[in-house]
């Protein structure tokens, strides 16, 4: 077993999950391994092997990723079996999951499932941690609650992100790229020793390209006809100090900058309301493509409908310190990490996802987040002959910031009039027409009427009948500015920690690690309607008496009118301009304590073959939804949602064979989630709500082949996963009535849950002789069908796939100059990343239960479905130099 180092050879692997960068001035980056002994990880915050360490831990070197050409988490899923990586609304909307088990990221209140380590500093949102991660040393993928060591809410896994060190050896490099799309990037890195006893590195970066959709503007005013573009550049400085042989510290200082296009969605299934935009663009031609429309479009010609701009500015900046002091008396090493994270973003966004100005997000700054994070951890871990131990404490503060702003279009009105007429024309038997002027009808002052003549008046109103026109001053919604809402998030925590492991003989050994973790959470809020936003709303609340009425005579029964008025006055009370959101304040406050941990034990039955199993508790904290979030027309009372809880049991053996040539792991897990913190948007808001029981079951399986063929590796992996959530019903939620839109959860296969998932990579590189050095290199990540929807409505099911990355290289023998040719997606297979609902574009769930026991018939679901795509074939050539 690997044992702690005097810092005079390595600075501490536990302290940063730095790789061991050997003697001062020796490279920064781990080198490729050559044998399976070579592989070292720091999965449980000290140096071991990979084949010591009781966990299931993918572990991807500096070489793998650059071939691969993987540059954020999300290039990572294509070698990391069991893991998908999406992105939503914007890139902050990127969520990570593994086994099946994750969150979408588009509310701010979630914390992430699975947690993500930059060397060593905790990101609290993959969104987050999002973007060019420069230098790679390693990264690791621990799949499983890993939350006894790596920061806090860590219940579904780690990505433990490793970069290069700073060396005392004089160092350059440089890379220029150019690719399809008009890409284009530059990176360049130097390093070396500034006096004998520091070292520093300086990484900078920016890359540019065009966006992956041809986008329709519609009405305008957007005149960019592309999105999902690329524009950003960063810029990372390191020093690593060492005043003596017993003491280091580590400081880095990053900052990136994204100013880019995102994102916009293509229909999947259009909506019978596609006819209605199309009529309100015209003639500036159709609003959103038509499902089998002949035209060969939809939806992977990636053509995009928007009329507003879908801008998108990001800004992550950050300070890190380690310091890490050597006690050689008791083979111990005291660590401290501090950091500092200040990360933002502001968006614009075309509400309605059509070319029909009916809703939309300014770019002005009154739509993003921000969030600011400071963090203190220290260590002390030693090693005896029996022994490994640590013990430590973390804290956190967290700030975040959420401003909302919702903008009327001047399509709003004739859209939300003949939505409702249209739905009338069908009840009525067309005595009531299509009309885009109808919303002054229901909220007119009927009370200028004679009682008697009021239900008529009203009727005769919606019929269109020009002896009852709109009464005068309805109101109608204003177009412009009608939603302004902040919300301010202040978190604390505070955790204790110990992880111990006890060599009971020299095969036998046990591990103990337990955390006690204490978060205290405060959410304050304004949700406010401006500019006369909701007078229509209260206007139409004040008229529903009357309008029950009148379509109760109509229908021939009070029960008919009751239920016709609900659907008319719903949609003219939705979370934008309800008027019960008028200078509404909110103050919530909570905290809340959990103990978590593990126990593991493993047993080596000789020098190659090591049989494990554990038990690991996880927890991931509470929060609030920060959003208009109501049942039916009536705000909920309390966006609170409680904490996430996880036990994890695993079974599983790890082998090495043919002398250290050939790694092969598999393992058994099975795992139990209480209260999953489900995000699912429902059409009007995205909304946590927590399902009482999620189970997955499966297989993890990793092998690798350093073959006798020089310079030709050979690895992969398989998960099988068997995901279900538990039976639940309406009175198991915490708002019973999301019930019917979340009635096909109960016994099924959660979203991006893929039964079987793949990955498998070929690499080869060696001399040619004459100085030169070749090699290529295939990656590929498959998976079987899995619903892409939080709601698992059955149209947002994605097929089986395969996506396949290659890249041929041609350079020097002493790497001096490297040049790549490289595909991404290199089939340009064509998937779906997330589909969700149009907004007000038809219905999928219906109000009373179906034959089926759920809210869902098919036969009855008018939904429209779009959806964010999976990146197109992308290719290239790299030029790269080192000195």
């Amino acid at each position: 077993m690997r044992r702690i180092n005097h810092l005079k050879t390595t600075v501490s692997a536990a302290v940063v999950g730095a790789a061991a960068f050997g003697l001062a001035g020796a490279a920064a980056a781990q080198e490729a391994p050559a044998t399976v002994d070579d592989i070292i990880v720091t999965a449980q915050l000290r140096e071991q092997s990979l084949q010591d360490v009781p966990v299931v831990v993918t572990s991807l070197s500096e070489e793998a990723l650059q071939k691969a050409g993987v540059r954020d988490i999300k290039d990572l899923q294509i070698l990391t079996p069991g893991m998908t990586v999406t992105s939503t609304q914007s890139e902050a909307s990127t969520t990570a999951r593994i086994r099946g088990v994750g969150t979408v990221g588009d509310n701010p209140g979630l914390e992430s499932s699975v947690g993500v380590v930059i060397d060593g500093v905790y990101r609290s949102r993959n969104g987050v941690g999002f973007g060019d991660l420069g230098e790679l040393s390693r990264i690791e993928v621990l799949k499983g609650p890993q939350g006894t060591l790596f920061g806090k809410n860590t219940s579904a896994g780690v990505i433990n992100i490793v970069t290069a060190l700073p060396s005392f050896n004089p160092g350059f490099q440089a890379e220029a790229t150019a690719g399809n799309y008009g890409a284009w990037g530059v990176a360049g890195s130097v390093t070396g020793p500034i006096t004998d006893t520091v070292a520093g590195r300086l990484y900078a970066a920016a890359r540019k390209r065009d966006g992956f959709y041809d986008v329709d503007t519609g009405d305008g005013p957007r005149t960019t006809t592309d999105d999902a573009n690329q524009d950003f550049w960063t810029v990372r400085g390191q020093l690593l100090i060492q005043p003596s042989e017993n003491a280091s510290v580590r400081l880095i200082a990053d900052y990136s900058k994204r100013d880019e296009y995102c994102c916009v969605g293509v229909v999947v299934r259009s909506s019978p309301t596609a006819a209605i935009i199309n009529a309100l663009t015209a003639p500036n031609g159709p609003g959103t493509a038509a499902q089998g429309g002949g035209d060969g479009r939809v939806p992977f010609s990636r053509q995009a409908y928007a009329n507003r701009d879908t801008n998108q500015v990001m800004e992550d900046m950050g300070l890190s310190a380690e310091a890490n002091i050597d006690i050689p008396s008791w083979n111990a090493r005291l660590t401290s990490v501090t950091s500092y994270r200040d990360w933002s973003t502001v968006n614009g966004m075309d509400i309605d996802y059509t070319g029909a100005d009916i809703q939309y997000r300014d770019d002005d700054g009154s739509y993003g987040y921000d969030l600011t994070n400071l963090t203190q951890e220290i260590r002390l871990a030693g090693t005896s002959d029996k022994f490994d131990w640590l013990i430590g404490a973390f804290a956190t503060k967290e700030d975040i910031g959420r401003q909302d702003s919702y903008f009327f279009g001047a399509d709003y009105n004739p859209f939300l009039s003949l939505l409702l007429t249209s739905s009338l024309a069908a009840q009525t038997g067309g005595a009531v027409a299509p009309s885009p002027a109808r919303l002054g009808c229901f909220s007119g002052d009927y009370g200028l009427v004679p009682a008697a003549a009021r239900a008529q008046y009203f009727l005769g109103c919606l019929t269109g009948n020009a002896a009852t026109p709109p009464l005068p001053g309805a109101p109608v919604n204003i177009v412009g500015q009608g939603v302004v809402d902040n919300y301010a998030q202040t978190s604390k925590s505070f955790a204790i920690f110990t992880n111990n492991t006890w060599r009971v003989t020299d095969q036998f050994e046990l591990t103990l690690g337990l955390r006690y973790t204490m978060d205290d959470k405060r959410l304050l809020g304004l949700q406010d309607n401006v500019n006369g936003n909701g007078a229509s709303c209260a206007a139409v609340l004040g008229n529903s008496a009357l309008i029950a009425g009148a379509f109760g005579g109509l229908l021939g029964s009070p029960a008919a009118g009751a239920a016709a008025a609900n659907a008319l006055i719903g949609p003219q009370c939705l979370p934008w301009n309800n008027v019960l959101y008028d200078n509404r304040a909110i103050s919530e406050d909570f905290d809340d304590s959990e103990v978590s941990g593990t126990i593991k034990a493993a047993y080596r039955i000789n020098d190659g073959v090591m049989v494990y199993g554990s038990y690991a508790r996880g927890y991931k904290g509470f929060g609030y939804n920060m959003d208009r979030v109501q049942t039916g027309i009536t705000p909920d009372a309390s966006l609170f949602f409680p904490a996430e809880t996880v036990d994890s049991y695993e079974l599983g053996f790890k082998s090495s064979l043919f002398d250290k040539s050939v790694l092969f792991n598999a393992t058994y897990f099975n795992q139990k989630f209480e209260d999953f913190q489900l995000n699912t948007f429902l059409g009007t808001a995205f909304v946590v709500e927590s399902i009482p029981e999620l189970k997955t079951q499966g297989v993890d399986a990793d092998m690798m082949w350093f073959t006798p063929v020089e310079g030709l590796t050979l690895s992969g992996g398989l998960t099988y996963t068997d995901a279900e959530y538990g039976v639940f019903t309406a009175a198991d939620l915490s708002s019973p009535g999301r019930f019917p839109q979340l009635s096909l959860l109960p016994g099924a296969r959660p979203s991006f849950a893929p039964e079987w998932s793949g990955s498998a990579s070929v690499n080869f590189e060696r001399s040619l002789g004459g100085g030169l050095r070749g090699g290529f290199a295939l990656s590929a990540k498959y998976m079987t069908e899995y619903n892409t929807g939080s709601d698992l409505i059955p149209f947002k099911m994605q097929d089986a796939f395969t996506v396949v990355n290659g890249r041929i290289s041609l350079g020097s023998d002493d790497e001096r100059w490297t040049v790549d040719v490289w595909a991404q997606n290199l089939t340009d297979e064509e998937y779906v990343q997330v589909a969700y609902n149009s907004p007000l574009q038809g219905t999928a769930f219906q109000s009373t239960v179906q034959p089926n026991g759920t809210y869902y018939n098919q036969a009855l679901d008018t939904q429209g479905i779009s959806a964010f795509l999976g990146a197109p074939r992308t290719y290239g050539v790299t030029l790269r130099v080192k000195y």
